[in-house]
């Protein structure tokens, strides 16, 4: 798939194709039924895919201090896109001056001077614009064909949407979320040097920061963790991963510490995905070490159970 960052890297091979308008944060199920209804338009018409999106994402400008929400940051989302078959991602700043165009100065310099699009395709709820003032309609107005694409339910007519994923996150549903998402939710980061507890203690963990990806529910999972630097082919290995500030310990920032269970290699500054399995339960805090580390030993055995039993 090809990444586009500034409209000036436009060529004409993205001109006169299908274009898809949204954030796509979460890429979850209600987003793959609107890109297989593009794809289905971009197959009758001969036409390649494109996506346009925007990053950081708007919460993140409009409301900077509301705690981590991205369910899928940048390298997360491109690498789903890609699977759905997506040719080209146009990827934009959005900033205040983006922000504050009017919906017709959008369709000027972005759609009419940038990927001129031969057909768009959106969701029900697409706004853009300042003031979120333009919609399908304006596109149409402006003499786009555009298909919209009804909201996608569940089987009790429940919507899916970002929001409902997070919420199950939040509350350590990690089943709940990967049914709403079509696709396992983990976290990506590169291990960070710590303060070496967990190898004092003799459980050594690879340390990832959360950044702006949501912290899910605070507490031991069972885990699988993929070293990306080892190939699209590498194995998932299993592991016993606090997500969290560490009690015992104090930590300021949630973060992510995974004992990958039977591994004995210096992977510092690596790439992880990691990928929750299921909630064992909360942080704690315990009244002595020796406490804590009879906890890691049994944490370690029902992890190594748990993920056994969902290969």
């Amino acid at each position: 798939m090809k990444i586009i960052e500034s409209l000036n890297n436009i060529t004409t091979d993205e001109n006169d194709q299908l274009l898809v308008i949204g954030n796509f944060d979460g890429v979850h199920k209600g987003h793959k039924h609107l890109l297989d209804q593009a794809k289905e338009i971009a197959h009758a018409r001969n036409l390649k895919i494109g996506l346009l999106t925007f990053e950081p994402h708007p919460r993140h400008l409009f409301r900077p201090n509301d705690p981590p929400f991205r369910l899928t940051p940048r390298a997360i989302k491109n690498r789903i896109l890609e699977q759905y078959g997506i040719d080209f991602t146009c990827i934009l700043d959005f900033n205040w001056d983006f922000a504050s165009q009017s919906p017709l100065s959008f369709i000027d310099s972005v759609l009419k001077d940038g990927l001129k699009p031969a057909h768009i395709v959106v969701g029900d709820d697409f706004h853009f614009g300042q003031l979120r003032k333009g919609n399908a309609q304006t596109l149409q107005q402006a003499g786009y064909t555009v298909t919209i694409v009804d909201e996608y339910c569940t089987e009790n007519e429940e919507r899916i949407s970002s929001t409902r994923i997070r919420n199950a996150l939040r509350h350590g549903q990690i089943d709940t979320a990967n049914d709403l998402l079509g696709w396992k939710w983990e976290i990506q980061g590169t291990v960070q040097k710590g303060d070496q507890r967990g190898r004092e203690i003799g459980y050594p963990t690879a340390n990832v920061h959360l950044q702006d990806t949501l912290h899910p529910a605070y507490g031991i999972y069972a885990t699988f963790v993929q070293i990306i630097e080892d190939g699209e082919d590498a194995p998932w290995l299993p592991a016993a991963t606090n997500i969290g500030i560490r009690p015992m310990f104090e930590v300021a920032i949630g973060q992510v510490e995974a004992h990958i269970l039977d591994f004995d290699r210096d992977i510092y500054h690596k790439t992880l995905r990691i990928r929750p399995v299921q909630k064992l339960r909360g942080e704690a805090k315990f009244d002595s070490l020796d406490e804590l580390i009879s906890q890691i030993e049994k944490d370690c055995q029902t992890a190594m159970n748990v993920l056994k039993n969902s290969q």
